[in-house]
């Protein structure tokens, strides 16, 4: 599977506040992107963080690096949409909706995107929502308009179950499915160490079985308890939108837990959430339909109907 062509090797990203700076950061010390362009409607910002970047030339893989403009969309491979307010101590993602929504909707329909399948990754909380809301207001296919979705929840799921496992994190088969928030669901029918469920492994390494209600809290509460110490998250999410653009960018068909149009899978449709899916670069591909517990197929459906909710009280 080979690496993308020059071309389809840019990448923008829109919005370069904590999380915005923090991805172009992880892209720039990853050797993946052969240029990258930053947008922010603080144009001075945006020029700060590109040349603090620029100055790292010396000790990173050849990159052109840049504060741009919306029209550095219609040749990127990809457009990372970072833009909006952060999450605060005592907020929810979806709190963030009515204020983000309305940024989106304004940044959007300058996006000047080109006729070569570019891809819009979109990381801004409610991520679930506004990834509904770019596919409404872009008109893209489906499989080029996503979110990172549940990438980070599922990584986060795999470390607590890595310190109790004493298995390294990447060694773990482990996923958080539905809203990137407080209705996720941890699919713990579908955890996997070694091609073996994780409470066989448990007993066979003998280790007492995971707690499965602390792991869930630490999961689901993580973004809340980072928040709560240092004020707002944005390394490990600048790390998981790296993974994502990997994959696309080296054609990987890795599978990733990305937010995306769901039209059918467990009876639900009308809105984005994250499921399993091939990410390629043409994009997300169909979510796998995986064998679930009754009970984890039922929490997903809330989770859906939590976000087709939080979509009604948008205009689209």
């Amino acid at each position: 599977m080979a690496i993308q062509s020059k071309s389809n090797r840019k990448i923008t990203v829109i919005g370069v506040g904590s999380v915005g700076a923090s991805v172009a950061y992880a892209l720039a010390i990853s050797g993946l992107v052969s240029e990258l362009a930053l947008v922010d409607v603080n144009t001075a910002k945006a020029e700060g963080e590109a040349m603090d970047l620029a100055h790292a030339a010396a000790f990173i893989k050849p990159v052109t690096i840049y504060a741009g403009t919306f029209e550095d969309c219609r040749d990127a491979g990809i457009v990372i949409y970072c833009a909006g307010a952060s999450q605060k101590p005592g907020e929810t993602r979806l709190d963030l909706l009515q204020k983000n929504y309305a940024i989106l909707q304004e940044s959007l329909p300058k996006l000047q995107f080109g006729g070569g399948g570019g891809i819009l990754l979109i990381v801004s909380n409610p991520v679930d929502v506004l990834t509904y809301a770019a596919l409404k207001i872009t008109g893209l296919p489906a499989e080029q308009v996503f979110g990172s979705g549940t990438v980070l929840d599922s990584s986060r799921f795999r470390h607590n179950l890595s310190r109790h496992c004493g298995v390294a994190s990447r060694n773990i088969h482990a996923y958080v499915v539905g809203e990137h928030g407080d209705s996720e669901v941890l699919l713990w029918s579908l955890a996997y160490i070694a091609g073996t469920r994780l409470d066989c492994f448990c007993e066979l390494a003998g280790i007492p079985p995971v707690n499965r209600p602390e792991v869930d809290a630490r999961v689901r509460n993580a973004g809340y308890e980072i928040i709560s110490r240092k004020g707002a998250t944005y390394y490990a999410i600048s790390l998981a939108v790296k993974r994502i653009c990997e994959s696309i960018i080296r054609d990987e068909y890795s599978i990733l837990t990305v937010s995306g149009l769901i039209d059918g899978a467990y009876g639900i449709s009308g809105c984005c959430l994250g499921l399993p899916a091939i990410v390629n670069s043409r994009g997300r591909g169909s979510p796998l339909k995986l064998p679930l517990a009754r009970e984890e197929e039922e929490a997903l459906r809330r989770s859906a109907d939590i976000l087709k909710a939080a979509i009604k009280q948008i205009d689209l």
